[in-house]
């Protein structure tokens, strides 16, 4: 452990310009060229076999090292389109056209740059002690998480074909709860998305004469706040259930009731019967709200990007966890419970039957993060992913996020 340290921290220093320039490029879903030409030339001047294009955008770089068990190291690369406001040095001020055909701000208010950062660490260092460990490493790189659709595109383009079968799949993902902390949950760990977009017809006419309309920007609105009953209402307490519209669009002047409006929604759920109920509910609201709108037209939904639930292989995890806890310490490795954010690396282990070990890699300042949590401030002052304040510490996060990419590994290297 002592030597691994070691060569973390070096490691670490040496990846802060690059985690940096990371940070300052990000890139949209299926559009991670630069990301992925920067992982596949350093995989390469590493020695690894390097694989381009699965999926559109993905890389993977295969390690053979002797006979043993084969590990699948995951971290995804996509970015999210947010205009960045952390006021770092190194903030993204970059814009790119989305599949709207929008100019959108983008960042890396995700973390992703932390995952690509972690696991070319972590490549390096598995590649310098691979005196100490047989068998094949695989470290992968995916686009396209934030939409749902990048595990999969790389397990439809071949992935399994391509590249050696793991008998495990692990992988990290970035949080805002301390750097230098783990959070291991077995069993269902993130929860299922599926995102909706509705569309809502009205009658456009004059602002001046409403009574010559349908106006669907009041029947959006009310839908909208019909929808907050449906996790206080249809779920049950003991279930895990999100709902929420995170956009809202209508209308081009003050005094023109418009002929539509939009809504886009995200539904978090743990199981298929919670999931099934919400989607439900969602449809029998909008479609009465319309209805008592006097909608000549029904509404219609939109299925998009979907999301399995994240199910943690139990046995898998509580061998994982047990050599977390001799590496770092009972302190810094816990268990979160299920969260409702939700993840699709679980489509590359599920493809092959390969067990998934996933788990939160800690990423704010713990003195800044003791106080909040002293002041009773956490939600207020310590930004969550997809914020626009989203800055995870460089330090000790990188170090803690190699390093447990690392001891996973080799704790699956093992006879």
């Amino acid at each position: 452990m002592t030597t691994l340290l070691t060569d973390v921290e070096a490691v670490a220093a040496s990846l802060e310009p690059v985690y940096q320039d990371l940070h300052a490029h990000p890139e949209l879903s299926f559009a991670e060229h630069r990301t992925a030409g920067i992982v596949a030339e350093r995989l390469r001047a590493l020695g690894y076999d390097v694989i381009t294009g699965i999926g559109g955008t993905g890389v993977v770089g295969v390690l053979k090292n002797g006979a043993g068990r084969t590990v699948l190291l995951r971290a995804d690369m996509d970015a999210l389109p947010v205009r960045e406001a952390t006021g770092l040095s190194y903030a993204s001020t970059a814009h790119a056209i989305d599949l709207d055909g929008h100019d959108v701000p983008v960042m890396h208010a995700c973390g992703h740059d932390v995952h690509v950062t972690c696991l070319l660490g972590a490549a390096e260092i598995l590649l310098r002690q691979a005196v100490d460990w047989s068998g094949t490493l695989v470290v992968l790189f995916q686009p396209a998480e934030e939409q749902g659709g990048g595990a999969r595109a790389m397990v439809d383009d071949g992935l399994y074909e391509r590249i050696p079968v793991p008998d495990v799949v692990l992988g990290q993902h970035v949080a805002p709860v301390p750097a230098g902390v783990l959070g291991v949950h077995a069993g269902e760990a993130f929860a299922g998305a599926d995102s909706l977009l509705v569309r809502l017809f009205g009658r456009g006419g004059h602002g001046s004469r409403p009574e010559t309309t349908i106006d669907p920007v009041v029947m959006a609105a009310a839908a909208v706040m019909r929808l907050q009953t449906v996790v206080s209402r249809d779920v049950a307490g003991s279930d895990t259930a999100v709902v929420t519209v995170g956009q809202i669009h209508s209308g081009t002047k003050n005094n023109i009731i418009p002929d539509e409006a939009t809504l886009g929604l995200s539904i978090r759920s743990t199981t298929t019967v919670v999931r099934d109920r919400i989607i439900a509910s969602v449809h029998r609201i909008v479609t009465a709200e319309a209805a008592a709108s006097g909608a000549e037209r029904e509404p219609e939904f939109i299925a998009q990007e979907s999301f399995p639930v994240l199910v943690n292989d139990p046995a898998a995890t509580a061998r994982t966890v047990g050599a977390f806890r001799e590496a770092f310490g009972d302190q810094r490795v816990l268990d979160p419970g299920a969260v409702t954010g939700s993840e699709d690396v679980g489509e590359l282990s599920t493809a092959v039957g390969a067990p998934l070990v996933y788990w939160i890699l800690g990423g704010h300042d713990p003195e800044q993060f003791a106080a909040a949590t002293a002041a009773g401030t956490v939600e207020r002052d310590i930004p969550s992913n997809h914020s626009p304040y989203f800055a995870p510490v460089m330090r000790p996060t990188l170090d803690t996020g190699i390093a447990a990419l690392t001891v996973a590994a080799r704790e699956w290297f093992k006879p």
